[in-house]
């Protein structure tokens, strides 16, 4: 097997640096996501069995969620020895430079039956995010700014604190060509990325027609993770943006029980509304 190293594109989650436990990539497409403790790797794995085995997912929807390749006992990135982790298609292999962004999905991400510290804990920072007022939030993103040439990165603690107005010019600003230290995005890239027939809010559309009538499963905590390559947009004949979503984390997935996740349809609804007023304007 390969050598396993960090990888280059992730956004959000669990880093693997500073001695910490987090994923890992074989450099040949395969994502390698440690079991989270308390549970929950064991819940997700759980999740990606059933959902792998599920006749009653349609197949157009299966493209939303990461290919799954069971587990593996590897080497962790921490150095604590072989741990299970999660095996998943890298999403954003033969991507260069791609902008990407995680969405934290639903006004909140408590759900029935958890402990009362970590409903006091998801309840906090539902309160402190834009999560409650408006469906979701920013858990983090790597925008590629070509003038210059490298990635726009902002801390966790300050994508934790943005408000309504950060929400929308983080997103003018992850399709903007001008230098992202620029205070007014250009959206040059809107019209490729959110719009067309095979864009992001295209995608997004799709996304919520299930979410209006599938009641399998409910998705606590979930992301929705967008990304795409600006580069190829720049170079003729590059092949376009190659804008992708999928959605990520399923730790706290539970059943549907024939009910529609009012939560997550909500927050989707929300973000995409967001994104079609990015393309109206």
């Amino acid at each position: 097997m390969k050598m396993l190293k960090d990888p280059e594109h992730q956004v959000a989650g669990h880093m693997a640096k500073d001695g910490r436990l987090g994923p890992l990539v074989d450099g040949e497409g395969r994502f390698f996501k440690p079991f989270q403790s308390n549970g929950r790797g064991e819940n997700e794995a759980k999740f990606y069995d059933s959902f792998s085995s599920n006749n009653n997912v349609p197949d157009h929807i299966r493209g939303y969620f990461p290919v799954y390749h069971g587990t593996q006992v590897v080497e962790a990135s921490n150095g604590s020895g072989k741990l299970p982790h999660i095996v998943l298609v890298d999403v954003v292999y033969g991507y260069s430079n791609p902008s990407g962004m995680d969405v934290k999905i639903g006004s909140r991400t408590w759900y029935p039956g958890v402990s009362e510290q970590y409903f006091n804990q998801c309840l906090k920072n539902d309160r402190e995010t834009t999560s409650v007022s408006l469906g979701f939030r920013h858990a983090g993103f790597k925008i590629f700014d070509h003038q210059e040439s490298r990635f726009w990165i902002v801390e966790y603690k300050v994508v934790h604190g943005y408000k309504v107005d950060d929400a929308t010019l983080v997103l003018r600003k992850f399709v903007s060509s001008n230098s992202l230290a620029d205070s007014i995005p250009d959206c040059a890239f809107a019209s490729e990325v959110y719009g067309g027939s095979n864009g992001i809010l295209a995608q997004l559309l799709e996304l919520k027609a299930w979410f209006e009538t599938q009641t399998l499963y409910h998705f606590s905590s979930c992301s929705v993770y967008m990304f795409y390559e600006n580069e190829s947009i720049l170079m003729k004949g590059g092949g376009g943006a190659r804008a992708q979503v999928k959605l990520v984390d399923f730790t706290h997935v539970l059943d549907g029980n024939g009910v529609v996740d009012h939560n997550f349809l909500g927050g989707l609804s929300s973000f995409i509304k967001f994104i079609q007023d990015i393309l109206e304007s």
